[in-house]
């Protein structure tokens, strides 16, 4: 637990101090908005292109673990799609409950895996985000777009753009078929990479906004449990019924722990969802990650 808690200290501390930064307006709101533009745009996709890229991927062996994620997710969204058609949620808030549920902090997961299960970890989870990220962002739209708005090509258009889907893809095909990168450019990823996690926590801690936590107690609850306890456990139940070995085992499960992603804020106010109810499920299940995921890892690890 003492080694858990090493692991997880300095990215609860980049996040509060995100958060203090923010507060006290140490810089302007127009940092803050070019900081999250940089590395939305610029590093984080660097640092997944690089993760792929480097990452010794045995995607035969991992075939399996490939399908427990899609397992896992599927069966969460059925269980969310049942509740939405027997209690008729309208998309700006049923995407809410979507995202708060599938989706997963990738700053906070890559940081964790590092420093907790090094190169055979970050190999597993390099290819559960090639994997996740595409598929998460397909449902997270989906859900918030009504049936009559659902078009094919716009919503396709939506995806190509997003370039945490391009890199993903990229990343994997380069992998897959082995085409060497000069070492120069290699170093320029490493770098941009290296910038990518401290900034995106930092970010995490400033875009939270605890204010909005008095908004629909009852739904922020549910969503927090279902994805900080519901979730991992699920996924070990799916990794138990697979075989999975340990390692992967306890990859998926603090993968699936993950609070929700800061960027589903932005996604749900570019779609016109409840964004200030995403807010407040963004804020809390950041908070409560700090105390359930060391939970989560010592007991997966037992």
């Amino acid at each position: 637990m003492a080694h858990i808690f090493l692991a997880l200290f300095p990215l609860i501390a980049l996040i509060a101090t995100g958060y203090l930064f923010k507060t006290y307006q140490f810089f302007s709101a127009e940092f803050w908005a070019g900081a999250e533009k940089l590395n939305y745009y610029v590093l984080f996709p660097a640092l997944l292109f690089h993760t792929l890229v480097t990452a010794k991927i045995d995607f035969q062996n991992l075939k399996y673990v490939i399908f427990a994620m899609f397992a896992v997710i599927a069966v969460a969204t059925a269980v969310l799609y049942g509740i939405k058609y027997f209690k008729n949620i309208r998309p700006a808030r049923f995407g809410v409950h979507v995202q708060s549920i599938v989706r997963f902090n990738t700053y906070i997961g890559l940081a964790l895996v590092a420093a907790l299960y090094h190169k055979e970890g970050m190999a597993i989870l390099a290819i559960l985000l090639a994997v996740s990220i595409p598929v998460v962002n397909v449902i997270s739209v989906l859900s918030l777009t009504s049936s009559e708005n659902m078009a094919l090509k716009p919503v396709l258009l939506a995806l190509l753009k997003n370039p945490l889907i391009v890199s993903c893809l990229f990343g994997g095909v380069f992998n897959a078929l082995q085409i060497p990168l000069w070492d120069g450019i290699l170093n320029l990823l490493k770098l941009f990479s290296s910038s990518s996690l401290p900034l995106g926590l930092l970010c995490v801690g400033a875009a939270l906004q605890f204010m909005e936590m008095k908004k629909d107690v009852p739904a922020l609850l549910l969503d927090t449990a279902a994805r900080l306890l519901v979730m991992p456990a699920l996924a070990y139940g799916v990794c138990m019924w697979m075989g999975l070995s340990a390692l992967e085992t306890q990859i998926m499960v603090v993968f699936f722990a993950l609070p929700t992603a800061s960027a589903a804020y932005i996604l749900t106010k570019v779609l016109r969802g409840d964004s200030q109810l995403m807010a407040a499920v963004i804020s809390l299940q950041t908070l409560c990650a700090a105390v359930t995921l060391p939970l989560v890892i010592w007991w997966v690890g037992q």
